[in-house]
């Protein structure tokens, strides 16, 4: 971590211990189609995309039935590719009751971004988000958690375009994505006063464990992937995040044989067992989308300016 990273992790104002968020936990998901993942971005290129077989509206629809069953909502960032092709399953996030919040526009990182294609890049996807919903969008996550400190302005943008909150932060190292400095609690931004970064859950045992779902929900065992989340929330005091993609749940999608193995590893290994994982975690605790969960919270900063 250079000087300069550092000194913008000092420059933040982590949301006061002790703020009560009740007892429940964040359930989101990111919506994006099986050939749009990090994973494969070496191999699928985005000229690919148009040629390659849609599986995100089946997917997303298995989702929502599973969480209907265990009547649990949350939240849906939805990419604006997708919105674009599938108008109607965004709105049909809505009506079953969930936040639809915004992943960006066709899942590129941030770092690859100037600021200017940055703005233009949320701004547009939502707008086609609001348009399908008809209702303000508030929450954005970026695609690969890849915001990092010399992407700090995205904060600034993001309050330009009227978000609310930012769950882009991954407090852990890994080959794709992560900040390990970063911290754990909520925080405002400094210099972006009406945006509540909510980082996503991980348990400190010597170093940060990702406990968060995603891939390392699939490929661990329940019980470690559950216990993980479980111990997160205990240590931290704070609402869990956790988070799932449509794809992980369709083992019926295309076989990408000329990636790398890594990869195909990550990607297909347990997508047949996800649904029945999912469930029994959706039905170990309580859960509630984000806008529920932190609402106070920028409710606070609107009347006061500033955090």
């Amino acid at each position: 971590m250079t000087s300069r990273d550092a000194s913008i992790l000092t420059s933040i104002e982590p949301v006061a211990t002790g703020t009560n968020f009740g007892d429940r936990s964040a359930f989101s998901v990111d919506v994006e189609e099986w050939f749009q993942v990090g994973a494969f971005e070496n191999t699928l290129h985005r000229e690919d995309w148009p040629s390659l077989e849609s599986r995100v509206e089946r997917q997303t629809h298995k989702v929502l039935e599973l969480l209907d069953r265990h009547r649990v909502k949350g939240t849906f960032f939805c990419l604006g590719w997708v919105v674009e092709r599938h108008p109607l399953l965004i709105k049909a996030i809505h009506d079953a009751g969930h936040e639809v919040a915004c992943h960006g526009r066709d899942h590129k990182r941030l770092f690859t971004m100037t600021r200017g294609q940055f703005l233009q890049d949320v701004a547009g996807a939502k707008a086609q988000l609001e348009d399908a919903t008809g209702v303000a969008v508030k929450g954005y996550r970026a695609p690969s958690f890849s915001l990092r400190p010399d992407t700090w302005w995205a904060y600034e943008c993001l309050e330009e375009l009227g978000f609310h909150y930012s769950s882009s932060i991954y407090p852990i190292q890994h080959d794709h994505y992560g900040m390990p400095e970063a911290p754990r609690r909520p925080f405002w931004p400094i210099g972006a006063g009406r945006i509540l970064e909510v980082p996503m859950s991980v348990y400190r045992l010597g170093r940060a464990w990702p406990a968060s779902g995603g891939g390392y929900f699939r490929l661990l065992p329940y019980m470690l992937g559950k216990g993980l989340f479980s111990l997160s929330v205990r240590q931290s005091g704070l609402p869990g995040v956790f988070y799932m993609h449509p794809w992980e749940m369709d083992p019926g999608q295309p076989y990408v044989e000329n990636a790398p193995w890594l990869s195909r590893f990550r990607h297909y290994t347990n997508q047949a067992r996800m649904a029945k994982k999912v469930g029994r975690l959706c039905d170990s605790r309580k859960w509630a989308r984000m806008d529920e969960i932190y609402g106070g919270m920028f409710a606070q900063a609107g009347q006061a300016g500033n955090p």
